[in-house]
């Protein structure tokens, strides 16, 4: 047998990427067990300390210094105790499930375009080319209001979609916890841009006959990250609610009214892209019975201007093509929240071996030199399972790359987006709900939901469960056997 050939091939120095990358278990064990590392060999020290102690030296302490070696502690444990925030859990969540007959398959949607004189040939031409690339699939609904010939956006239309979505929501997640409509104290509804008066959060507080004290709030114009703004406003007025309190977050977007009906093509993305959906989950800091724990809820905001939110097309070249792609500012300002949002939340769930390399290559960046790399934490480490708004293929394949995500931990994303397209600030509610209908939940794991939305907002929470689902019985009920399917880049019809 011929030995292996010698040379650099072959020989690696010990500073070499796969000798190092070889050696992180290890610097992961060290640095994330630090404290017992030092705290054990301490107490042992400290132990074999006082057993060589007589009992004429133990009287020979102070009183003083023993009273002071019992007390504070005891007082520090108690004011920790008083002082920290409360738990927050998730009872349970539900998701509206979308009927068959809301069902808008890409002939459908484009020969009604073509029917309605408000859209030109080019623009027809545009939206297929947008279909065609979304990572939508077939099955995504819209409400019934838009299947008329033009679409109705009146003011009843948009009020039946929303009660239609709300209320089947709120049914489903009543009848899985068994909680009277009578004990919820805190009622949180958000939608961005639909806010009649009478607002949605006393349409339900009518609907279900709340009780005339519960705290009632309507969060408009917060863009496709509400669904996390809610979560984070109920749990601040859980804290200063009685304990044991329960909040109702309901989360949708209204389709109906803003159906654009011009010839601009920057407008023509939402009409591709969102499509009918919602959620209601029950919150409260009782964990009784509870399927989740809040971890953490962090926001952060970056500046945009108006073309931020545009999507930019190319002229038709002479095959007729369309060329488009999302606004580089958008990617560019989506990209600064999301740095945004993982400083502020590393340090809150990443492991320490995770915050020393990330605290070392920001200091590096700031005295040595700023063209260095900056490291991003490697937050598999500390989340299982990732819920990334489905607000579109771009957006999705940008967070994998940027959080070096395998198309696995992407999946309930993709899915979502191809099932149920776009539906704003519930899409990670459908995500988690992929997750559990797939049997990939178990207890103790970490989950990571992150929403993006205008302003330019990047929201993220985090969850760890407590109990998974028991059944599969949800959005997905259906159709969960058939996925993940493949979704190519460009679908051709």
């Amino acid at each position: 047998m011929r030995p292996p050939p010698q040379g650099p091939r072959t020989t690696m120095s010990m500073g070499s990427p796969v000798q190092l990358r070889r050696l992180k278990p290890l610097y992961q064990l060290v640095v994330n067990n630090i404290l017992a590392i030092v705290a054990v060999p301490l107490a042992a020290a400290v132990l074999l300390k006082a057993s060589s102690l007589g009992p004429e030296e133990i009287l020979a302490l102070r009183p003083a210094h023993m009273f002071l070696a019992a007390f504070l502690p005891a007082a520090a444990t108690v004011l920790y105790l008083m002082l920290r925030p409360r738990a927050v859990y998730l009872v349970d969540y539900a998701c509206f499930r979308t009927s068959p007959n809301c069902r808008v398959p890409f002939a459908t949607f484009l020969e009604h375009s073509r029917v309605w004189p408000g859209f030109d040939e080019r623009s027809v031409r545009f939206m297929t080319r947008l279909l065609e690339r979304s990572g939508l699939g077939e099955e995504t609904c819209l409400p019934y209001a838009q299947h008329y010939i033009p679409p109705s956006r009146d003011l009843e239309s948009s009020r039946a979609e929303a009660e239609l979505v709300i209320f089947s929501a709120i049914d489903d997640l009543l009848a899985k916890t068994g909680v009277s409509p009578r004990d919820i104290d805190i009622l949180v509804v958000n939608c961005s841009l639909f806010a009649p008066t009478p607002s949605f959060a006393d349409m339900v507080a009518h609907r279900y006959r709340l009780r005339g004290d519960v705290r009632n709030v309507h969060l408009a114009g917060m863009g496709c990250s509400a669904g996390l703004v809610s979560v984070e406003l109920a749990r601040n007025l859980l804290q200063v609610a009685p304990r044991g309190a329960r909040a109702l977050v309901v989360s949708t977007e209204t389709i109906t009214p803003n159906y654009y009906m011009g010839e601009e093509r920057a407008m023509l993305l939402p009409n591709c892209l969102f499509r009918m959906g919602g959620a209601a989950a029950l919150l409260s800091t009782d964990g009784a019975g509870a399927r989740f724990r809040l971890a953490r809820v962090v926001r952060t905001l970056r500046g945009a201007s108006d073309g931020a939110y545009r999507c930019v097309y190319q002229e038709e070249d002479e095959r007729g093509n369309v060329g488009i792609n999302l606004s580089k500012d958008l990617m560019s300002i989506a990209g600064d929240a999301l740095k945004a949002n993982i400083t502020a939340m590393g340090p809150l769930v990443l492991p320490a071996s995770e915050q020393l390399l990330f605290a070392l290559s920001f200091i590096a960046r700031k005295v040595l030199n700023n063209r260095i790399r900056p490291y991003i934490p490697d937050f598999r480490t500390a989340f299982e399972h990732f819920c990334i708004h489905a607000g579109g293929r771009a957006v999705i394949d940008e967070l994998q790359r940027s959080l070096t995500l395998s198309d696995e931990q992407v999946e309930a994303s993709r899915m979502t987006l191809h099932r149920f397209g776009n539906t704003s600030s519930s899409s990670l509610w459908y995500e988690l709900a992929y997750v559990e209908a797939k049997g990939r939940m178990r207890r103790g794991d970490r989950v990571w939901m992150i929403g993006f939305g205008s302003g330019f907002k990047c929201n993220s929470a985090a969850w760890e469960c407590i109990r998974p689902a028991a059944n599969a019985d949800g959005p997905w009920a259906n159709c969960i056997h058939r996925y993940p399917v493949h979704i190519p880049d460009v679908l051709k019809h």
